[in-house]
C-alpha cells in the first residue's frame, strides 16, 4: 500500500462524515487557516494504523495540511510508529525530531496529548529531561503542555523528580489548557506515590481551581474536601 501524505489524505476522504459534517468542533483551538473534513475520529486513527510505514518525510507533509484531520492522523502515525514492539532508537529519534521540529503544526490539546507521552516522553525516559524544561519556558502554549504532557510517560514507570519539577514550573500557567495538564500529571503522580502529591498540594495552597481538582480526583473525599477548601 501507497504510505504519503497525498495517500492518507485520498482515503480520509472516503469515509462518512459525522454529525455537523465540517463545522469547526467546539474543542478546536488551533489556527483560524485550519480547514475540516468533520470525520470521525477513530476512522482517522485505523487509517493512520494502516499507514504506520509511511516514512517521515511524508508524515511531515501531512503534518504541513491545512486540513485538522491530517494533521490528527500525522501525530498517530508518529504515536503508532513508536508502540511498534521492534521499533529502533533511530526511529524513535526521527519521531521524536520530527515532533519537535514541526511543532509550529501541533496547534490544538489534542494533537499534542495524542503523540506527546510516547513520542517525547518515551524518548526522553533514559535521556536528560532538558527539552522538556526548555518546552516549559516556552511562550507557545501548546509546547507548554508538551512539556507537561510528556511527562505522563515518564511518571508511568515510577520516575517522578523531573515531572514533579516541571509541573512546579508550571504550576501558575495563565493557559487553562496547560492548567488541566498539570492537574493531570499531579494526579497520576499520586497514583505512584500519593505522598509526594500531597507534599506538592501543601507546598503549592494556591493552584490554580482546575488544576486541583484534576490532581485531587483519586484522593479520598475526605482529602479531596481538605484540599479543595483551601482555594
Amino acid at each position: 500500500m501507497e504510505t504519503t501524505a497525498d495517500a492518507f489524505i485520498t482515503e480520509l476522504a472516503t469515509h462518512e462524515r459525522r454529525d455537523g459534517g465540517a463545522e469547526r468542533p467546539r474543542h478546536f483551538h488551533g489556527g483560524e487557516d485550519t480547514l475540516f473534513m468533520g470525520l470521525r475520529m477513530r476512522d482517522v486513527f485505523d487509517t493512520a494504523k494502516r499507514h504506520v510505514a509511511m516514512p517521515p518525510a511524508e508524515v511531515e507533509r501531512l503534518l504541513e495540511s491545512r486540513y485538522y484531520e491530517a494533521r490528527v492522523g500525522a501525530v498517530a502515525v508518529l504515536d503508532f510508529k513508536v508502540r511498534r514492539r521492534r521499533v529502533t532508537d533511530e526511529e524513535r529519534r526521527l519521531c521524536y525530531e520530527l515532533y519537535l521540529r514541526r511543532h509550529d503544526r501541533i496547534d490544538n490539546w489534542d494533537l499534542v496529548d495524542r503523540a506527546a507521552p510516547r513520542v517525547v516522553g518515551g524518548y526522553l525516559l533514559d535521556k536528560p529531561r532538558d527539552p522538556l524544561f526548555r518546552l516549559a519556558e516556552s511562550t507557545d502554549r501548546w509546547e507548554r503542555r508538551t512539556a507537561i504532557t510528556a511527562a505522563f510517560w515518564i511518571i508511568r514507570q515510577g520516575d517522578l523528580d523531573d515531572p514533579l519539577a516541571l509541573a512546579e514550573r508550571l504550576r501558575d500557567d495563565p493557559e487553562e489548557l496547560v492548567n488541566k495538564s498539570v492537574g493531570v500529571a499531579l494526579r497520576e503522580i499520586g497514583r505512584v506515590d500519593e505522598s509526594r502529591l500531597r507534599d506538592f498540594l501543601d507546598r503549592f495552597p494556591g493552584l490554580p481551581r482546575v488544576t486541583l481538582r484534576y490532581a485531587v480526583e483519586r484522593l479520598t473525599p475526605e482529602l479531596r474536601r481538605h484540599y479543595l477548601s483551601r482555594r
